[in-house]
């Protein structure tokens, strides 16, 4: 009785996919220059950039609001808010003791001025009711003006003499008590108010993003979504307000003490999303979206000193990482066209493309998320050559124990590679969780190591998948690999099969 084995499928036409891979490529190499992003993005130790101090700005009689407490969760929402514009390398820490406690902000490169302008924002949010409003430039007559009802005559009369020209009452900032009466200008100093305690806070906010409305060409606006607390207190605002004269029909949006908007409400609005307007620049718009987005601030900060930061590494050791990445990458070309022979030249194509791959993605995301390169990244670089040569050496020791067992070489490359496919897969998603929890659960230098090290597993799985199995596969179908000879890595004696003769 005999048995029949079904052939295994031959190969999956590996030219179309070298193809794709050569079109993605070129790609990314076409982004390189049309995005002009040709120079890489080095990060605080080994470029320098701009340090900023923020100090705690202390009310008189509030000597005792800067504990250690509210400096470290000012350091924790700063660190959030500089980390979300992108995977930028900055440092920011907390120094001095008691009163004196301030906090440096590190910022990679000559755009830190930006960053620091974002992350001092203390961005408390409130929605009160406009009781009084008025022009901003006080006239003759003000002090005698009509009073707003269920105001009390000091809260009128700061209103009266109340001169939103000055810039010291266009200085916002969080400290305004919620639950009274605010008497404060716009931002843009054109408009006074007296303000009805408030009624929604920055803290019930959900979410927040920044939008282009296309109907009114470049305005920019801040979409807002409330928590389940939020969206009943601004239901509850919005209904009580929409039958009320002017202006205590309108809803004052105020961030940091000053009025951003002041809408006139036609219906309550119990969805619970809103929306900010404000003649907002696209910056200005995902700037503020970004920082509602993390909290507001549990202090209110000056900005101190502002200076350059050298390099804390500097060339040197930059040439030395990178030194350290190129010999690595020699050390295991070496070993595998000594181990492989000529089979060895498809992991040193296959490195060449995922060296090509992962420098083209470096310059893009500099570009597109700032993205900077520090010391620690090129050291989760490094540590990635090992996962993506295990790839390789898992897959070809695959083809070589099928061979043994009888498989010509084109069988055995497809057949191996079955068997070697869910091994390199597994190894690879263990690697992109370490990396992932690395990045999620720690700060600084750790997390470019992490980013890197992710990156450069997921490349591994896209040139091992797309490069070197079609490789292989037209390796396969060469006459002089498939004859054995000695230095095609298909020899007998590589494959183990000589057998020492008997003496």
């Amino acid at each position: 009785m005999s048995t029949t084995t079904k052939p295994m499928k031959t190969s999956s036409r590996p030219v179309r996919t070298l193809a794709i891979l050569g079109l993605i490529l070129v790609s990314m190499v076409g982004l390189v220059f049309l995005q002009d992003s040709k120079s890489l993005q080095l990060g605080l130790d080994l470029r320098g950039g701009t340090s900023v101090t923020l100090q705690p700005r202390i009310a008189p009689g509030q000597e005792g609001s800067v504990t250690s407490e509210a400096i470290d969760q000012a350091v924790s929402i700063i660190r959030q808010r500089v980390d979300s514009l992108g995977v930028v390398e900055s440092e920011v820490t907390a120094q001095g003791s008691g009163t004196n406690r301030q906090i440096v902000i590190s910022v990679p490169g000559d755009t830190g001025r930006r960053v620091v302008d974002l992350v001092g924002q203390t961005a408390e949010l409130r929605f009160r009711q406009v009781l009084a409003s008025g022009s901003g430039i006080p006239a003759a007559g003000d002090a005698g003006a009509t009073p707003a009802a269920g105001v009390s005559a000091a809260d009128n009369a700061k209103f009266a003499a109340l001169d939103c020209t000055k810039p010291e009452n266009l200085q916002g900032n969080g400290a305004d008590d919620a639950s009274a009466v605010l008497v404060t200008c716009d931002r843009a100093g054109g408009t006074k108010y007296i303000l009805a305690p408030a009624e929604v806070l920055g803290r019930q906010i959900s979410k927040a993003s920044a939008g282009l409305d296309p109907q009114a060409g470049s305005a920019w606006f801040v979409s807002l979504t409330f928590d389940n607390e939020g969206t009943s207190a601004f239901g509850a605002l919005t209904a009580r307000v929409t039958s009320l004269p002017e202006p205590t029909n309108q809803v004052a949006i105020v961030l940091d003490g000053l009025v951003v908007s002041s809408p006139r409400i036609n219906e309550a609005i119990p969805s619970g999303s809103a929306q900010i307007t404000g003649s907002f620049t696209q910056l200005e718009a995902q700037d503020l979206a970004n920082v509602l987005k993390y909290g507001a601030l549990p202090l209110a900060f000056d900005r101190g000193e502002v200076q350059q930061v050298s390099p804390t590494l500097g060339a040197d050791q930059l040439r030395a990482g990178v030194l350290a990445a190129g010999l690595g990458m020699l050390l295991v070309v070496i070993f595998t066209l000594l181990y492989y022979r000529a089979l060895g030249f498809v992991t040193v194509a296959s490195l060449a493309v995922a060296a090509i791959m992962l420098y083209a993605l470096i310059l893009l995301m500099g570009q597109w998320i700032g993205f900077t390169l520090t010391l620690a990244g090129i050291a989760g670089a490094i540590t990635a050559i090992g996962v993506t040569a295990d790839s390789f050496i898992v897959y070809f020791e695959r083809v070589k124990d099928e061979m043994r067992e009888g498989r010509s070489l084109r069988t055995a490359a497809e057949t191996g590679w079955v068997r070697a496919r869910r091994t390199i897969l597994i190894a690879d998603f263990v690697s992109l969780i370490a990396a992932v929890l690395l990045y999620v659960f720690s700060v600084g230098g750790v997390r470019g190591f992490a980013f890197t090290l992710g990156l450069t597993t997921l490349i591994d799985l896209i040139i091992i998948f797309l490069f070197t199995k079609p490789a292989l596969v037209l390796v396969s179908r060469s006459k002089f690999f498939n004859s054995g000879h000695p230095l095609s890595g298909f020899s007998p004696k590589s494959l183990g099969l000589v057998i020492a003769k008997e003496a």
